[in-house]
C-alpha cells in the first residue's frame, strides 16, 4: 500500500516507521536533534513550500532512512495509512476479550 504525503510525493506504507505532528513532537531537544542532525545529511524531504504539520520518518529495506515534512496532518496522514483502523481493531479485539 503507498501513502500520499502530498505534492507529487507518495510513500510506501511498508517503510513508515512513524507519522509525527510537527507542533508536539519538536517540543522535546532529542527530536529536534534528530531532525536538524538528518537535514544536514541529506535525508529530509520538504513535500511543501507550505507551514509543515507534521513528518513522516521512513527507512528503506536497505537500511536508508528519509523523513518527509509534509503541511498535511498527522491524523489525515494516520487515516489515509488506516493505521487508525487498525488501531480501533486491535482496541475492538482486546474489549471482546475483556468481556
Amino acid at each position: 500500500m503507498y501513502l500520499h504525503l502530498g505534492q507529487e510525493t507518495v510513500i510506501r506504507s511498508e517503510e513508515i516507521i512513524g507519522i509525527f505532528d510537527m507542533e508536539t513532537s519538536t517540543l522535546g531537544p532529542s527530536t529536534r536533534g534528530y531532525l536538524s542532525k538528518s537535514e544536514r545529511e541529506g535525508h529530509v524531504v520538504n513535500v511543501s513550500l507550505e507551514m509543515p504539520k507534521s513528518f513522516v520518518l521512513c527507512r528503506t529495506p536497505g537500511g536508508k532512512e528519509t523523513v518527509y515534512i509534509t503541511q498535511i496532518s498527522s491524523s489525515t496522514l494516520l487515516k489515509r495509512a488506516g493505521f487508525m483502523e487498525g488501531l480501533r481493531n486491535v482496541n475492538n479485539e482486546k474489549q471482546e476479550r475483556m468481556r
